[in-house]
């Protein structure tokens, strides 16, 4: 075959692969779709899976149904996901949990998640007020800082366990801030929200929409929110980035993704979906409202996110000798 026939197979090749891919995307999908909630039902992981499945199954008319498999800290139902087809009738409802902390601390992983999942949308994502009990003299990050250093060993916080987010966040501020305090692991956030207010702990991280009325009610103090920029629900809290420690964040986030070789173009048409909707004022006010920040991400935007969400806490990890 000569060059010229060579390049106008490839010409061929190329325009019979985009009509299939486009054929796959108009017919996408045919049946019934599942979601996969790794978590319980109820959490904000659940609840916005089930925001996407009636957005979906409101725009595509077919039924896009969850399915809540709980246990070991999200790690077997991703895992679920990453061994199903990768046909687009088996999606993941994900958060950083399972996907970016755990493989800093577990050794073992069933799964890698930059190559074993296709990011589709970043739904939301939603920072915490680092929050201290009232009788700590401190009001910002400056004077929680120096007290933390004048009273070694006698703050302690708590967290939702050993290698979760409210863990490795704390550390990263502990490690930028060059101080040392005590963790406290618990077994939900409820609990350890319960023990600082009776004053039992001294420091906790507590998402913005559960810290907002306890602040109001005098029954915690926050030194700062986690975010990259003050929320509106919180215009006087400053960040904790703005307060000395540039580059800090830390968020719990909430997002669908599917397993890694689902068509670019079923991708594509989940995203322009979803983001289509998550962009109406009735849907933005429904988030903001809760204390989130709907996310504009396009998928590729959303897989670095995940990638450097997933180098940092790897980071904190290996500092902090935090391992399972």
């Amino acid at each position: 075959m000569n060059l010229k026939n060579r390049f106008l197979a490839l010409n061929l090749f190329i325009v019979l692969f985009a009509s299939s891919a486009a054929c796959i995307a108009q017919n996408y999908p045919n049946r019934a779709t599942k979601i996969i909630v790794p978590f319980v039902a109820g959490g904000p992981t659940d609840v916005q899976a089930r925001w996407a499945a009636q957005q979906l199954n409101t725009v595509l008319g077919q039924p896009f149904i969850v399915e809540n498999r709980v246990g070991g800290g999200g790690v077997p139902g991703v895992e679920a996901v990453v061994k199903s087809p990768a046909d687009g009738y088996v999606l993941l409802a994900g958060n950083p949990g399972p996907l970016t902390v755990a493989p800093a601390v577990k050794t073992n992983m069933p799964y890698q998640t930059s190559k074993d999942l296709a990011p589709i949308m970043l739904i939301a994502r939603t920072a915490s007020c680092l929050s201290i009990h009232p009788s700590i003299p401190a009001n910002n990050v400056k004077e929680f800082v120096a007290y933390v250093k004048a009273n070694p060993d006698k703050v302690n916080y708590g967290s939702p366990g050993v290698g979760t987010v409210g863990h490795l966040s704390i550390e990263l501020f502990a490690t930028q801030a060059g101080i040392k305090i005590n963790h406290i692991p618990y077994k939900g956030a409820s609990q350890y929200q319960n023990d600082l207010i009776a004053g039992h702990i001294q420091l906790a991280q507590i998402q913005l929409a559960n810290c907002l009325p306890l602040l109001k009610q005098g029954k915690i103090k926050t030194i700062g929110i986690t975010a990259e920029k003050r929320n509106a629900l919180a215009p006087d809290v400053p960040t904790i980035a703005e307060q000395g420690m540039p580059g800090y964040q830390s968020y719990n986030w909430n997002g669908l993704l599917a397993p890694a070789a689902t068509p670019h173009a079923i991708i594509n048409k989940l995203h322009a979906i979803l983001s289509k909707q998550l962009a109406t004022k009735e849907n933005q006010e429904l988030f903001t409202s809760q204390g989130f920040e709907p996310s504009n991400f396009t998928p590729e935007e959303f897989a670095n996110f995940i990638q450097l969400e997933t180098e940092k806490w790897a980071k904190v990890a290996k500092v902090a000798d935090i391992k399972e």
